[in-house]
């Protein structure tokens, strides 16, 4: 089977691409691209599509995301949040453990494959447990787990806080190749807080999670990434205290790398003068100041990763007083147009590096790249997606592919859309 794609804006990070021209897909896999890929000795025979001027890019990565399968399909299965990745133009999403019963063993992360195998939609990775159960007490056998085909090692939801285990964990990434995936927060300074501790929190008579909370665990696990050597991976970063470490410890060269959401470079702790629990989340969302940290961060390089923590959940846990509402929101679909709209045409980084943190960056990250995942190089899958910049989306119940309807971004315009995404050759969505 081939296909060639032709009239559109070719952009991609890992070669320095960005030209218009044709993409030529045969068996799954790319076959040319560029100005010249329409004259290829192949491209007579495949089925045509005319991308009528569209972006096309490597499919996006998402280093991190909630699928609640197994245990809590209510919120989203594994089939459910594929749909919005694709729907997104995501090509590969990595699966945080947090499902019940915990990504620990072998057998969970059989079955995540099995399901996601048959979803047929986006690539799947898992993301094992650091410690059994997530109990932080005994480490999970990350060798088999490895070769079963998890990707990366996570307590995400909850911290690391014996700093022993932390330590054994990172010594353990030297030997396996694998990140571990840190949730930054030392609980006993977040106690019951449930926003950025603040003169917001203090007008609205809220209790705040600090800053500090997440900091004193970056420094903490930056000291033990040195001591170690092993790759730290630092999930959903937030304050500006922690990308001035970051990017310190970048400087010195430890293997230290990092990812941000959308949400936190596009709102602030503001928004919770509404009460409205989709604006709740962990990490919460901070100061204007910590917004202008991560603006500068992305430009400056700090950051490797956009990722969205797309965390679904059903209407009962949110619809409720805010203390006692679930933290998390979803984020697949909007993640792309969020950049664009926020990034790229507020001027903050380019479009090329936009795209290089959805897709050649994290793929580094996790080593995806070894796949030939994060670019659309001759002979690596084709997996891209197709994208009209100009065309506005609305943020409302239609466009959001995923079970749950937990956004704060609802009612929001966005430039876009998603025209179409193809995993291996296969088109998944558009």
């Amino acid at each position: 089977m081939s296909l060639l794609i032709s009239n559109v804006r070719l952009l991609d990070p890992a070669q320095k691409l960005d030209a218009k021209g044709s993409l030529l897909v045969v068996d799954g896999k790319v076959a040319a691209i560029g100005p010249e890929a329409a004259a290829h000795p192949q491209a007579a025979g495949a089925e045509k599509l005319d991308g009528n001027g569209a972006l096309l890019t490597p499919g996006f990565i998402d280093l991190h995301v909630h699928f609640r399968e197994p245990g809590q399909t209510r919120k989203e299965s594994i089939e459910t949040g594929g749909r919005a990745a694709v729907a997104g133009g995501f090509t590969a999403v990595c699966a945080m453990a947090n499902t019940k019963p915990v990504n620990d063993s072998v057998a969970i992360t059989e079955l995540m494959l099995d399901r996601a195998k048959k979803a047929n939609l986006a690539r799947y990775f898992p993301i094992g447990a650091v410690t059994k159960e997530f109990k932080g007490e005994e480490l999970a056998d990350y060798g088999t787990l490895k070769a079963a085909g998890c990707v990366a090692f996570s307590d995400d939801g909850l911290p690391v806080m014996n700093s022993a285990i932390m330590r054994r964990a990172l010594e353990y990434t030297k030997w396996l190749d694998v990140p571990i995936v840190a949730h930054e927060e030392d609980k006993d300074l977040a106690g019951k807080g449930y926003m950025h501790e603040g003169h917001i929190s203090a007008k609205l008579g809220c209790l705040g999670i600090p800053a500090a909370a997440e900091e004193a665990m970056v420094a903490r696990d930056i000291v033990l990434a040195e001591h170690t050597g092993g790759h730290l991976h630092l999930a959903h970063i937030s304050t500006a205290g922690s990308l001035r470490m970051i990017r310190e410890a970048k400087q010195r060269g430890l293997k230290v790398t990092t990812e941000v959401t959308p949400h936190h470079f596009a709102l602030s702790d503001k928004e919770l003068m509404r009460f409205d629990s989709d604006f709740k989340m962990n990490p919460p969302l901070r100061s204007e100041a910590d917004i202008q940290a991560i603006l500068e961060a992305l430009a400056d390089g700090t950051i490797d990763a956009i990722a969205t923590d797309h965390a679904p959940h059903g209407w009962d846990d949110k619809e409720c007083e805010l203390p006692i509402a679930a933290f998390g929101v979803i984020g697949l679909e909007t993640a792309f147009p969020l950049a664009l709209e926020l990034l790229v045409n507020k001027k903050v980084i380019s479009l090329e590096k936009a795209v290089s943190l959805l897709t050649w960056e994290p793929a580094k990250v996790f080593h995806l790249d070894r796949q030939g995942l994060g670019s659309l190089k001759v002979g690596a899958p084709a997996d891209f997606t197709l994208v009209d910049l100009s065309a506005k989306v609305k943020v409302d119940r239609d466009f959001i592919q995923s079970k749950s309807y937990n956004t704060p971004f609802k009612g929001w315009e966005l430039p876009g859309r998603t025209l179409g995404t193809w995993v291996g050759g296969q088109r998944v969505w558009g």
